[in-house]
């Protein structure tokens, strides 16, 4: 059933890489090669998974995060902690360049990410710390660049899903960065009104 493919697939993206989920006639078996053993989940309970935002899947998950099969949500990074990346993420875009730091995000930011949204009251906390630090600091003075791969890195480490884009503006000539995650974006995609066209994503696919 179409159903079931599309509940085993997102079941499949939540579960560690460590873990691999085998179809069976009656439910699916779970194999947790990391500490060599197997989990049997009834077609019910498959089927559970396939409303992002049931009770029954967020059951579910939190039985598979305590089983070990599916990574536990990292901490929410407090205020200062952000204002601390971010001028981090400042500093050394400077020093380096921000292309170089474009290459270099993945080892700051875990390729493996759970693939259930990320809550939006986490990202509009983060996105608020983000941009009260970014304006209020003469040091990173409104960084778009320093905003958007803090944001990224942060909520990447947090074990959410999050994409972070770079565009372009032609008439007059503008380059802006940003992150998107819950329908939010990082600083906003469109400041002060002028849309920018995307030219690189990163973390789009396989999250």
């Amino acid at each position: 059933m179409a159903e079931d493919t599309d509940a085993l697939r997102a079941m499949s993206r939540l579960l560690s890489p460590h873990c691999r989920v085998t179809r069976l006639s009656d439910g699916v078996l779970i194999a947790d090669w990391k500490r060599t053993r197997f989990l049997a989940m009834t077609t019910a309970d498959l089927r559970g998974f396939a409303d992002a935002g049931s009770p029954r899947r967020g059951e579910l998950v939190t039985g598979l995060v305590r089983a070990g099969c599916v990574p536990a949500r990292g901490k929410e990074y407090a205020d200062a902690e952000v204002g601390l990346w971010l001028r981090g993420v400042h500093l050394l875009i400077r020093v380096i360049g921000f292309g170089r730091v474009l290459r270099l995000v993945s080892l700051a930011a875990p390729e493996y990410a759970r693939a259930d949204p990320a809550p939006a009251e986490v990202v509009a906390r983060l996105k608020t710390a983000v941009q009260s630090y970014g304006r209020g600091s003469w040091f990173v003075d409104d960084d778009c660049k320093a905003e958007a791969v803090t944001a990224f890195v942060l909520l990447r480490r947090q074990g959410l899903k999050a994409v972070l884009h770079v565009g372009v503006r032609e008439h007059p000539f503008a380059l802006h960065a940003w992150t998107s995650a819950a329908g939010l974006c990082v600083p906003d995609a469109d400041p002060r009104g002028h849309v920018f066209a995307p030219v690189l994503s990163i973390g789009g696919g396989g999250q």
